[in-house]
């Protein structure tokens, strides 16, 4: 697992807090995540999602995941817990907009530590984002206690390919991402198995290269404009991030980075 120090919940939180956030839905959507709804679709068949079921959403952001979920699934209820507050209450008030809010509450916390009762949950989810979370241990732990024995874990997450990073590109990706720390998905499995659970699914998605590639052309191609005035038309802070992001897009094509797919039942 890759560390980086002076990248914390603080620098997270100013991201989502900020245009930074804009920006990247500007470009990936309400589903701020690699693949948007094709990768929630594989995800939820792979854990056998059921109608009726109840969940967590961990780090959930504006809770697009959770509104996939009650909507195309029929989930009955879910419960996000994030720990940006304007996150939250752009979620709440797309819930209202889009009909589904008696079906989804937010808690502001710690994805780590929610207090939320144990094995309440029939599921537990997650989206590309718990590589914000700096102990993936206690994270991991934190969701097996929420779910049910028999419940199901299964989460989406940007993580180390089979091809190790150096030193020097993990830095500058997880300094770029603000990623406190990147899991390789093998170290993801160890943590589920210590915790006793059976893994179903662990897998990269492949979806990563053409999506970084569509990102990358519509910045340069269609949303240039848009995306300037977000950053207050700072042409030389959108040619520096658009250098980074030409820079992930290089690991995600030697596979150092992928969208990992992982799905694991509490025994």
């Amino acid at each position: 697992m890759k560390r980086i120090e002076g990248v914390g919940l603080p620098q997270v939180q100013a991201v989502y807090g900020g245009p930074e956030a804009d920006l990247w839905e500007l470009v990936m959507g309400q589903q701020i995540h690699v693949g948007g709804m094709q990768s929630s679709r594989a995800l939820a068949a792979a854990a056998e999602v059921r109608p009726g079921w109840r969940g967590v959403d961990l780090c959930c952001c504006t809770g697009a995941g959770m509104r996939f979920l009650v909507r195309f699934c029929g989930v009955a209820h879910m419960t996000g817990v994030d720990a940006t507050p304007r996150m939250i209450e752009r979620g709440r008030q797309r819930n209202q907009s889009e009909g589904v809010g008696d079906k989804i509450e937010f808690v502001l916390g710690d994805a780590s530590a929610t207090k939320l009762p144990d094995g309440a949950a029939d599921f537990v989810w997650g989206e590309d984002a718990w590589c914000y979370v700096a102990d993936k241990r206690a994270l991991v732990g934190e969701a097996v206690r929420l779910v049910r024995g028999g419940g199901t874990i299964a989460f989406t997450d940007w993580t180390e390919g089979t091809t190790p990073m150096s030193a020097p590109e993990a830095s500058r990706l997880l300094r770029f991402m603000k990623f406190p720390t990147i899991a390789a998905m093998s170290d993801y499995v160890d943590l589920f198995q210590s915790n006793h659970c059976r893994i179903v699914a662990a897998e990269d998605t492949q979806r990563f290269p053409a999506a970084i590639d569509l990102y990358l052309a519509m910045l340069d191609q269609q949303l240039t404009y848009d995306a300037l005035k977000i950053i207050g038309f700072d042409a030389n802070l959108m040619q520096t991030m658009a250098g980074e992001m030409q820079f992930m897009q290089g690991l995600v094509r030697e596979r150092k980075l992928v969208q990992g797919m992982l799905v694991a039942r509490k025994r």
